[in-house]
C-alpha cells in the first residue's frame, strides 16, 4: 500500500487544473483547516456520494498493559468516524485490492 502525501495531492491537482501550486496549496490547506474546525465544533460534515465525517466519544475503560499485565485506566476521548458514500463504496468494491495497488 502506497502513502500519498499532501504535497503529492497538491501537485496532482495543480497539474490536472493547470493552476499554480501555491494557489492549490492555499486552497487545500484552507479546506483541511475548515474540516478540522467543524469537527472540533462537533459538527457533521457530509460530502454527497463521497462520505460523512462525524465525531464520536469513546467511553472510558480499563485496559491491560501487555508487557506488565498491569491494569490501566484509559480516559474517554473524542475520535472521528468516516462513513463511505455511495460512489466511493461502489468504486472500492468494483476494483479488487490487488489490482488497485499493481496499477501504481
Amino acid at each position: 500500500m502506497a502513502t500519498v502525501t499532501k504535497k503529492e495531492l497538491i501537485d496532482r491537482i495543480a497539474d490536472r487544473t493547470q493552476a499554480k501550486r501555491v494557489i492549490v496549496k492555499l486552497i487545500v490547506q484552507a479546506f483541511l483547516d475548515e474540516v478540522t474546525r467543524e469537527l472540533c465544533s462537533d459538527n457533521r460534515l457530509e460530502f454527497r456520494d463521497f462520505g460523512v465525517f462525524e465525531t464520536r466519544t469513546r467511553a472510558a475503560r480499563i485496559a491491560q498493559n501487555p508487557k506488565t499485565l498491569e491494569r490501566v485506566e484509559v480516559p474517554a476521548k473524542r475520535t472521528v468516524k468516516f462513513k463511505m458514500g455511495r460512489l466511493m463504496r461502489g468504486n472500492l468494491s468494483s476494483v479488487p485490492a490487488a489490482e488497485s495497488t499493481e496499477a501504481k
